[in-house]
Parts: structure tokens; sequence; C-alpha cells
């Protein structure tokens, strides 16, 4: 069967991330769990295993961006995401890159589209990363627009709280750095 009558669905657990690829019209799916461990080692999608319950995952698995230029998307988000806010990659593909602060929380991935046509921005859409406080908001920024993002707000309080920050990385998705102040 070809990979385009296929839907794929990423899951995130204690143990590492789940990847669940299921044929369209059939009953069968293989199942699979990766973990940094498992990156490092070159493991692929294909060889990981699956997750033994679905109960324990966030309602965010993971987010995805697209990309049209992976050697120039993956050099901006390891410096955002692993030199500004400390995540690690949990899986590389030749289709893409994923992150995380650890097996149990939402991974932050950007990949080529699945359906090989253009990656195209999202009107309306936005990823918010989690930062631990004012201080990483305006770091994630600075380094986000020293990288070449376009600025999309300022950072600063929001109301309630909210203290956030707004960019657009180099191929024009919306991002956002937020912690509650």
């Amino acid at each position: 069967m070809d990979w385009t009558q296929r839907s794929r669905f990423g899951l995130i657990g204690p143990e590492g991330i789940g990847l669940l690829m299921c044929s369209v019209g059939r009953r069968s799916c293989t199942h699979r769990r990766y973990t940094p461990a498992s990156a490092a080692r070159g493991t692929s999608l294909r060889q990981l295993p699956w997750p033994r319950s679905l109960k324990e995952f966030p309602i965010i698995a993971y987010t995805t961006v697209g990309s049209n230029d992976l050697a120039r998307a993956v050099p901006f988000y390891e410096a955002l995401l692993e030199g500004v806010l400390g995540a690690k990659v949990f899986f590389k593909s030749e289709g893409g890159v994923g992150w995380g602060v650890g097996p149990d929380k939402p991974m932050f991935t950007v990949l080529t589209p699945f359906d090989k046509n253009p990656a195209t921005v999202g009107n309306g859409a936005m990823v918010s990363l989690a930062c631990s406080g004012p201080d990483q908001v305006t770091a994630l920024h600075a380094k986000a627009l020293e990288l070449g993002a376009r600025d999309e707000g300022a950072p600063g309080p929001r109301g309630g709280g909210f203290y956030a920050c707004y960019f657009r990385d180099l191929e024009g998705n919306k991002l956002g750095g937020f912690c509650m102040a």
C-alpha cells in the first residue's frame, strides 16, 4: 500500500514517543516507541515499540510545523529549543526532527510535509512554547530574532499574569513563548 493511503498518529508516553501507522480501509496498524536513546542510535520511526496505555498521554502529544528547507529550519530550532529552552532531540529522520523536554511532555517537530506538497503557513495557527519565566521568554524572543525570525510581538505582560512574545520562523510559521508571571 502506498504511504499516501495511510494515516499516522504520534503520541508521547512516559517511556517515549509512540507512533501509530494505520492503513486506510484495513484493520492493520504498526505500533512503535521512540526515546532519546533510540534516536542517538539512529533508530528509525518504523523500528519503535508501542506504548502500553493511551490513558497516560496528554491532550496535546506533539506539534508540527512544516518546512520546505530542513537545512535551514533544523539549525534555527536547535538554537531555540536546545539552546534557550533546554530541549533534547527525541527523533531524527530524513523527514524532520522532534524535540522534547521529557518523554511525558509534548514534543515539538519540524517536518517536510507527509503528502510531499510544499509546506505552507497555517492562517490562525500558532505554536506557543512554555518558558520558565519572563527572562526565558525574553531570551527566546531575542534568540529567534537573532537567527532571522520576524517579530510579531515583543516580550511583555498580556494581562492576567500571562507574559508572552511572538515571532515568525524562517518560513513564516507563527510561534510564541509564554509563562505565567
